[in-house]
């Protein structure tokens, strides 16, 4: 098993969960955050810490395309461990439906 993070995530971009996790497995875009799947370790420490409830368990049904998609950007991007302030837009996103197709950006975050 492993953690992802879906598409709540997207135009908000909370980083309350980086600062929990024990093996430093997030991973920033520009307007989002992914974990690599094969660093995870399932420890779930990070789930209740999303505001956005964003990381879900991949056990969870239709998860295979979300830990693909984690896979593929954690891969891209830069390794995220300090925690920084959410996207301006992030209240008014929040729980809005299909940012996914209108605001996802394949641009690497700064890390750190």
């Amino acid at each position: 098993m492993t953690y992802i993070v879906n598409d709540s995530c997207i135009a908000c971009k909370y980083t309350d969960c980086v600062e929990v996790c024990p093996v430093d497995c997030f991973y920033e875009g520009e307007n989002m955050l992914v974990i690599h799947p094969d660093e995870c370790i399932d420890c779930g420490v990070c789930e209740p810490e999303c505001p956005a409830d964003a990381i879900r368990p991949d056990t969870e049904p239709d998860m295979d395309k979300w830990v693909e998609f984690n896979r593929k950007y954690s891969e891209m991007w830069p390794v995220i461990i300090t925690k920084k302030d959410p996207l301006p837009e992030a209240e008014e996103r929040d729980g809005e439906s299909g940012k996914l197709e209108k605001y996802f950006s394949e641009a690497p975050g700064e890390g750190g």
